[in-house]
């Protein structure tokens, strides 16, 4: 029982991953570009929870809905004020600044909440269940966020092929110029993704947050690596692929945890990725792109 206990708390970090990876691969696959202040979002977004929640005393549906307003938001307002004028510079120029973003969320965060930890209160009111005459015990945080994260997928994979915006956002990962000749808003599309991908990231903190009750100005940072990981895993630019790369990365990182070493397991995590890119560079359902002369 120990080792299914173990598989389904790693579908349950892979959900997580998941729903981050989101975030990477619907800007990717549409602006071409890493949003590596991405992770920076989900703390924002435990935090504004937490202000709500925990400092004046709101309900944690409310404290949610906050941090997904406060979350696009800032999505919107990142890629308005640093990357759109960034649109026709290099992708060198484009890293760079994202990880200047990241730094510049991190230090506000310090300056705001300062660097102790906080102890997080769940969102979750779901309760937990027990099977097999009690030996196998899921709890609330684990059914929560594996059906959150179905859920999120299923959606979103309709959204982007039953809507208009969502036609618009293909054909402007397709080709960006023949969209603006057809009449598409490029910069609209655009910001509606980093909008989309920002509010995913406030879901994402809640839960994890919830499910790993700790909140310091550096809680997205690691969490965020490994989504870009998962991102890379399932092919960039790929919905199903960052939910099937966040299941294999939550996975494996939580077996590595419990049956090799806890201390090695983020080595095994980022060696999987390393064997990923040499073996199929594109990911699992990745796409080879071929660039326009």
């Amino acid at each position: 029982m120990s080792f299914l206990s173990y598989l389904i708390s790693g579908v349950s970090l892979g959900s997580i991953y998941a729903i981050i990876a989101l975030g990477y691969t619907m800007v990717y696959g549409i602006a071409r570009m890493l949003n590596f202040a991405h992770g920076d979002i989900i703390m924002v977004g435990g935090f504004a929870i937490f202000t709500m929640v925990s400092t004046l005393g709101m309900a944690p549906m409310v404290g949610i809905l906050t941090a997904v307003a406060v979350c696009t938001v800032l999505g919107v307002t990142i890629e308005f004020v640093a990357y759109r004028p960034l649109r026709g510079a290099s992708s060198l120029a484009v890293l760079i600044t994202a990880i200047g973003v990241s730094y510049l969320l991190q230090n506000v965060a310090l300056l705001i909440f300062g660097s102790n930890a906080r102890q997080f209160t769940s969102v979750v009111t779901v309760p937990g269940i027990k099977l097999a005459g009690g030996r196998l015990s899921i709890s609330g945080e684990t059914i929560v966020t594996i059906v959150v994260c179905f859920v999120i997928m299923a959606g979103l994979t309709a959204f982007i092929n039953k809507t208009k915006v969502g036609q618009a956002m293909l054909a402007v990962s397709e080709d960006r110029g023949a969209a603006t000749l057809m009449g598409i808003n490029v910069n609209k599309t655009i910001a509606i993704t980093f909008a989309i991908g920002s509010a995913l990231a406030a879901i994402a903190g809640a839960l994890l947050c919830s499910t790993y009750p700790s909140l310091t100005p550096y809680t997205g940072s690691m969490p965020g690596i490994k989504a870009f990981v998962a991102a890379v895993f399932g092919g960039i630019g790929s919905i199903p692929g960052a939910l099937i790369g966040g299941i294999i990365l939550g996975v494996v990182e939580n077996l590595s945890k419990a049956y090799i070493s806890s201390q090695l397991s983020d080595a095994i995590v980022f060696s999987l990725l390393i064997i990923i890119l040499l073996v199929r560079p594109t990911g699992i359902l990745g796409k080879k792109i071929n660039e326009k002369v």
